[in-house]
């Protein structure tokens, strides 16, 4: 499972760290304290709090987010990634999520060359 940082989760979703922390004292994410003070978000959590916001769409040509949602049969894979108010989805061969270790909660990249998205880990 992936964790993540308060900034990079602000950074993905496209607001500031201290809405995030707002979140956080409000009760809509669980944040995890490290040692040394740092928290921690779960990538899943936040994947399940980001399916419950409407997207805007349009998108630049990479675009840095979270996998919120993959649906898979033997064959091909539908994966879902939420990017600040970006929801994009990919059409993806099963064998390719594996190979690239996508899993719901973790950081990937769209690439939107022209007509279609291309996938890819950071």
């Amino acid at each position: 499972m992936s964790y993540l940082r308060v900034d990079e989760v602000a950074e993905l979703v496209g607001v500031g760290d201290e809405a995030v922390r707002c979140w956080i004292d409000q009760g809509k994410l669980t944040a995890i304290p490290s040692a040394s003070g740092r928290h921690w978000l779960s990538g899943r959590e936040l994947a399940r709090v980001l399916c419950d916001e409407t997207a805007v769409p349009g998108a630049p040509n990479r675009i840095r987010g979270l996998v919120t949602r993959i649906v898979q049969d033997r064959l091909l894979a539908q994966v879902e990634l939420r990017a600040g108010p970006l929801r994009l989805v990919a059409l993806l061969g099963t064998e390719t999520v594996r190979a690239l270790g996508l899993t719901v909660g973790c950081v990937a990249i769209a690439a939107v060359p022209s007509t279609q998205v291309v996938v890819e880990t950071p």
